[in-house]
């Protein structure tokens, strides 16, 4: 069985088939999903979903596409949907210099408001960080104190850098990106990272492996990272779903799964 620590169920690209896609994923072997939201409206999508499924989880949090954007009650939204049962992280939070949508400066206050934000009320927190590492590590390190663990979400960076974020307490996410042809550093980190600190995602619907890579992602797929990590350490792909799956009630206090340690 596997879980997906990362997609977004919530997006527009399922609107068509949500529920039919959703109803299947547990016949595919997946076990559990968290959706993290990236924007108030998404991430009261999210809180809907896994009101209504019981394997979906939601994180809440405005992604830094949309930092030039947030308004002073968005905070206090955030507080409101945070105190959800089921609402398990803030996330996806972070920067992004890739796209480079909102001010650095934007970026980089919204991020910190919402680690500030996520360490009031005891919850870890789930990072994108796209092109911007340095200013990614300088931020983590100066509110180490306030960060209650989290997980660095579809991870891009080096094997060194992997090192760097778990010693500040992450687990490091792998997605589709693992079984991209020309792929080097997610190889890397999926052939040396410690399996109690790997977790497995798809970000869907976007990332989707190999072979069906140019098509719609959803959770169903996460088996083919696994299989593909397996690959890489000489195991079977079956035992790092189990793997990832006890690691994520440790990287997620509030997720309740059928496979835990």
């Amino acid at each position: 069985m596997y879980f997906d620590s990362h997609a977004h169920l919530d997006d527009e690209k399922f609107d068509e088939d949500r529920h039919e896609v959703i109803e299947g994923l547990k016949k595919r072997g997946i076990c559990g999903v968290i959706d993290p939201g990236d924007s108030i409206d998404s991430s009261k999508k999210a809180v809907e979903l896994a009101e209504e499924y019981d394997f979906i989880y939601a994180a809440v949090g405005i992604h830094p596409h949309e930092a030039g954007e947030v308004k002073d009650e968005d905070m206090d939204i955030l507080v409101s949907m945070a105190s959800h049962p089921k609402v398990v992280a803030i996330g996806e939070i972070g920067l992004d210099y890739y796209y480079d949508f909102s001010p650095k400066d934007r970026q980089k206050e919204e991020f910190i408001n919402q680690i500030e934000l996520a360490y009031r009320l005891d919850l870890p927190i789930i990072i994108h960080d796209r092109d911007a590492h340095g200013d990614m590590v300088d931020i983590i390190k100066d509110h180490r104190d306030m960060i209650k663990g989290g997980v660095m979400h579809c991870f891009s960076g080096s094997w060194e850098l992997a090192k760097v974020f778990m010693d500040y307490g992450f687990y490091i996410a792998l997605g589709g990106s693992v079984t991209f042809k020309n792929a080097r550093r997610p190889v890397e980190v999926a052939q040396n990272i410690p399996l109690d600190r790997l977790l497995i995602e798809t970000d869907s619907p976007y990332m989707t492996p190999v072979p069906y890579r140019g098509q719609r992602n959803d959770p169903g797929y996460v088996s083919l990272v696994a299989q593909r990590i397996g690959e890489l350490r000489n195991m079977n792909g079956e035992d790092i779903g189990y793997i990832t799956a006890q690691n994520i009630s440790k990287a997620f206090p509030k997720v309740s799964t059928p496979i835990q340690s």
